[in-house]
């Protein structure tokens, strides 16, 4: 085992490090005590306050008009379960793409057992992208109630054009949903330049916060059914569930410590600006990108277009294993990265990864060119090992 200290490269699955800030809130209030909405003494007034100005920093992040149309959530995949359950009847159509995550495939193919009709839309096998016309042709051929488009995929990075397609949707009565776990605290997002109805996002990615966050955002003027009934802490006397957004959509307890976290890292991002966060991660990715094409062996997946990309960058050492490739850098180099499908099997089918799947290696805020340098480095022993074998 390597002296070095460990590099950790797999942001796009949780961002580690966190901003110390982050660290101090969640330690902060366990010690406070209270729950938000479940009384009027003092801490549980001061954890109303804390999940109300969470909100707030969520509405000034991406330029929404309403705090309260942000539900929170335990994660993104809870948040894209209650949009699709919570909005599709049978009989209803879906068009998506063939790279989304387990997270959106999953609900979806259970809701195509219950007479909702789903239609994905192939991508580029080399890009990943799909093309726009592609989309809007899919969702002309039947009456849609959805499109849900993948912002960037978890597997390769590539970022989806989509750019007016919450405009061409409202044209044609189609909701736009769209899946930012990989752009969230990355990209800047404008909801409303945007025209999106439904937006999801964890907190501990690109956000910076506590794994166990989430949130839906919800248009005005679209209803859901809830996933969960019950104590919201508004209106006890009565044993129906809420209208009113968002207590509706939030049964139970929610996570005040993580809401806390969360406050503080959506505080830290707003201080910093998206657009420096994603013009570091976009210098990483570059690094990455050069280093590796520079390898001897080495298959990098996606775009070559650095801007075209974010987040994640998949790659195979041909002849070898990515989950051997992932051991040596983990017990070799204390290099941490992802190997496998990613919890996104369509989209390895498509860039022709599947059932082994690829190295994935993702860079965060925090990582540094030194560490970057280290994994490059790393990757090229493991090659020139191979290839003296």
């Amino acid at each position: 085992m390597s002296s070095t200290k460990p590099i950790y490269l797999d942001n796009a699955a949780t961002s580690h490090p966190k901003p110390e800030s982050v660290y101090r809130a969640v330690a902060e209030i366990l010690r406070a005590g209270g729950s938000p909405g479940r009384g009027t003494h003092q801490q549980a007034l001061t954890a109303d306050r804390l999940v109300f100005e969470t909100r707030e920093a969520l509405t000034k992040l991406f330029n929404a008009c309403d705090s309260s149309r942000f539900v929170f959530t335990p994660n993104a995949t809870f948040a894209i379960n209650q949009a699709l359950f919570g909005l599709l009847q049978p009989g209803d159509r879906v068009v998506t793409t063939m790279v989304e995550h387990n997270a959106v495939t999953r609900p979806l193919r259970e809701l195509e057992s219950r007479g909702v009709k789903v239609v994905k839309v192939s991508v580029d096998s080399m890009s990943g992208i799909v093309k726009k016309t592609a989309l809007q042709e899919a969702c002309l051929l039947e009456p849609t109630r959805l499109l849900l488009v993948n912002h960037c995929s978890n597997v390769i990075g590539t970022m989806q054009p989509i750019e007016g397609l919450g405009r061409w949707c409202q044209e044609h009565d189609i909701l736009f949903m769209l899946d930012g776990a990989q752009t969230a605290g990355l990209l800047p997002i404008d909801l409303q330049s945007l025209d999106v109805d439904l937006f999801s996002a964890p907190g501990h990615k690109g956000l910076l916060g506590p794994q166990g966050t989430g949130f839906l955002y919800i248009k005005e003027g679209i209803e859901l059914v809830p996933l969960i009934y019950g104590g919201t802490g508004t209106n006890s006397r009565s044993d129906l569930q809420p209208e009113q957004l968002p207590e509706r959509l939030e049964s139970g307890t929610v996570n005040l410590s993580g809401l806390a976290g969360l406050h503080a890292s959506l505080l830290f991002l707003l201080q910093v600006g998206i657009a420096q966060i994603h013009a570091r991660e976009t210098r990483l990715i570059e690094k990455i990108l050069t280093g590796l094409q520079g390898i001897e062996r080495v298959k990098v997946y996606g775009s070559d277009d650095v801007m075209l990309r974010l987040g994640a960058i998949s790659f195979n050492l041909e002849g070898r294993d990515p989950a051997e490739v992932a051991f040596i850098l983990d017990q070799e180099e204390q290099i941490s990265v992802r190997v496998g499908l990613h919890c996104a099997p369509d989209a390895h089918r498509t860039i022709g990864t599947y059932p082994t799947g690829t190295v994935r290696v993702s860079p965060g805020y925090f990582t540094t060119e030194v560490e970057i340098d280290r994994f490059l480095q790393a990757i090229r022993k493991i090659s020139q090992y191979y290839s003296q074998g």
